[in-house]
């Protein structure tokens, strides 16, 4: 392992003012996605969408440090011959890969998921790095309501990331972990806080057993808020102050960059908590972003299929009040440049 190369990643993909675009989607979620705007879902257009993300320069070259890519993207190019992983590497951005194989029911526990894809990962790190990938992302899925939680799906789902980030950094290509509590339910930001915790400090623990070096991972997890269906929504200074609290208590300074997830918060919901944490608190971690539709809602609506410049110029306001949002200057002003 080349710690001093895998940490250099890491740091570069949260950089302050720069941080992660997932576009990592699976075909079930993108033909949702483009269902909304009447694009029918094939793989043209499917590389079509992510190419014109990937060439909107003042985005890619300003704001985006890494790029989680599905595997059908790593593998595409463009019309002109150009390989989609070539043009993040020359905007300056990292080509990384979602290398799970999704969250699935767990045997013995109702309603509860557990993330396969273990099985020939390290066969397939080898062909992902030789495709230009160099760092990799698994989601780990906990839910929460009256009874859940439990521990083993806990322990099932942390000893999985350590497992996958061990694998990672053996190939040379840094693991985001991602330990996604959901938001769904009607929890209260309290009991999401503890379960959160509950979640980073099992994380932590298992990455040590597994001799993961913690200098050569990114963190991505959620931000401690209220439970969607929750009577109670806490206010934006509670959530940055819940979700410093949590960090502070589980993530070890060595860890470069934590890139949250944005978890079904509205695109300017996440850009607002996000800029609370970072202009309210000094802390030992880069905090920024690796966020999926919260990039890039307004810019599939502008896009529509065909309008290539109007995706890009949503695509890059968005990614610029992200970008400030990670260095605390995001303000209402700059906000309104655009309606995102």
């Amino acid at each position: 392992m080349n710690l001093e190369n895998l940490n250099f990643i890491a740091n570069h993909m949260t950089a302050p003012g720069t941080g992660v675009l997932a576009a990592d989607e699976s075909l079930g979620t993108i033909k949702k996605r483009f269902d909304n705007i009447a694009v029918e879902n094939t793989e043209t257009n499917r590389r079509n969408w992510r190419e014109m993300l990937f060439r909107s320069n003042e985005a890619m070259t300003k704001y985006i440090g890494g790029v989680i890519l599905f595997d059908e993207t790593l593998r595409q190019k463009s019309d002109d011959g150009t390989a989609l992983v070539d043009l993040i590497d020359a905007a300056g951005a990292v080509p990384g890969i979602k290398v799970d194989a999704g969250a699935h029911d767990m045997a013995g526990f109702a309603g509860e998921k557990v993330t396969n894809g273990l099985d020939g990962l390290r066969e397939r790190m080898k062909e992902y790095y030789q495709l230009g990938a160099r760092f990799a992302k698994w989601r780990a899925v906990i839910e929460i309501d009256g009874h859940r939680p439990s521990a083993a799906c806990v322990a099932t789902n942390t000893h999985a990331l350590a497992r996958y980030a061990a694998i990672c950094q053996e190939a040379q290509i840094v693991p985001i972990v991602e330990p996604e509590v959901l938001m769904g339910g009607d929890h209260t930001i309290d009991r999401y806080a503890e379960v959160t915790e509950w979640v980073l400090k099992h994380l932590f623990m298992d990455l040590h057993m597994h001799g993961v070096a913690l200098e050569g991972i990114v963190l991505k997890p959620n931000m401690v808020i209220s439970g969607k269906e929750c009577a109670v929504q806490a206010g934006v200074d509670e959530v940055a102050e819940k979700t410093v609290r949590v960090l502070r208590a589980t993530v070890p300074a060595s860890v470069p960059g934590v890139a949250f997830l944005s978890g079904g918060q509205g695109n300017r919901q996440a850009t607002v908590h996000l800029n609370a944490m970072n202009a309210g608190y000094d802390l030992p971690w880069n905090l920024t972003f690796s966020f999926g539709r919260a990039l890039q809602k307004s810019a599939l609506a502008a896009w529509k299929g065909e309008n290539v410049e109007a995706g890009q110029t949503a695509f890059a306001h968005r990614a610029k009040m992200n970008s400030l949002a990670s260095l605390g200057k995001w303000t209402a002003e700059q906000e309104a440049e655009l309606d995102g």
